[in-house]
């Protein structure tokens, strides 16, 4: 090679290298504009509820506003394959949870694989499903529910948030462990629902916590059960349906991913911005409010997370029989 070829390359490598070290990080100043992101479920939900609670706190920490999108339908499937398809710049995120790890089973035809094509950010809190039925249901307690079932085969219809979403599973789950029979109405979002739950068109619902237990408290339902293992730490007056139908359990857990391909920093700002908000005192009242407690992780710990409840769905949807096309 001549020489002086050689002088201009190694000339362009030295202005490479000085540009690559003095350009700042993609992430330096990230965010510099308002953030999207992504809720699969409809306003006034309590995805939707924990969604514009976050996004307040994120704001305020970041200084940049975290602006809440709904594309409520199919369990939350449509606003996943947008913020999937969205660039991978820290601009566009995804509010993720149980209901991802369900539809990796329930639905057969889905365009991706969340797990493959999402990257885990930070989860927020996990709290049970609350069993709550019309005023109008003669029964008081989850063992005069399942009686009551038996005696009406065919005549309770349940209320869900959407298929696949951990208000339809909890159902199909209860079902399949007690041999009630129950007609499923789905709505595009639980609160959607309320009304007609209200009005006893249908009859009961496993709807998340937070806004099935406002609902109780205000005495427009009756509550009579929660989905967790054991009875929650928020509410120890409520008897866990697994008192009565022993091994049930439904949880829910809110949290954060981001289409693949964006940037670890990024992430890392994200993930740090989420648990710090976690520890903040008035963040974590508001959360006990509605049943929930804080739950900082690293995204490689709630990708464990993730992946972990994908596969435990993946049974109870076997055991269940359902499946949406």
């Amino acid at each position: 090679m001549p020489a002086m070829l050689r002088a201009a390359l190694l000339g362009l490598a030295c202005v490479l290298v000085v540009c690559a070290s003095t350009t700042p990080s993609r992430a330096a100043d990230y965010p510099n504009r308002p953030v999207h992101w992504l809720n699969g479920f409809a306003p006034g939900g309590p995805v939707d509820t924990i969604a514009r609670i976050m996004a307040q706190f994120l704001s305020d920490r970041l200084g940049q506003q975290f602006v809440v999108e709904n594309r409520p339908g199919s369990g939350g499937n449509i606003a996943a394959a947008a913020g999937i398809a969205a660039a991978p710049d820290g601009y566009t995120l995804l509010f993720s949870g149980a209901n991802n790890a369900i539809s990796a089973s329930l639905y057969k035809k889905l365009p991706f694989d969340f797990m493959r094509d999402t990257v885990p950010v930070a989860i927020f809190t996990e709290v049970p499903n609350l069993l709550v039925v019309s005023n109008a249901m003669p029964v008081k307690s989850v063992k005069e529910l399942i009686d009551y079932c038996k005696k009406n085969p065919g005549k309770i219809s349940f209320a869900s948030s959407g298929n696949g979403t951990t208000v339809h599973m909890s159902a199909e789950l209860f079902k399949a462990m007690t041999g009630c029979e129950m007609v499923h109405v789905p709505y595009r979002g639980s609160a959607l629902a309320f009304p007609d739950l209200i009005s006893d068109k249908v009859q009961l619902i496993f709807d998340n916590l937070p806004t099935a237990l406002a609902q109780a408290r205000g005495g427009s339902l009756r509550a009579l059960g929660v989905t967790s293992r054991e009875r929650w730490p928020g509410l120890p007056d409520m008897p866990a349906i697994a008192e009565t139908v022993p091994g049930f359990e439904s949880m829910v857990f809110y949290g954060m991913s981001a289409p693949k391909g964006t940037p670890p920093e990024i992430v890392a700002i994200l993930n740090k911005a989420v648990n710090e908000v976690l520890d903040d005192p008035k963040l974590k009242a508001r959360l006990a409010e509605l049943g929930g407690v804080p739950m900082p992780m690293t995204p490689e710990a709630y990708g464990a997370l993730i992946a972990e409840e994908t596969e435990r769905w993946r049974k109870v949807v076997a055991f269940a029989g359902v499946s949406v096309e």
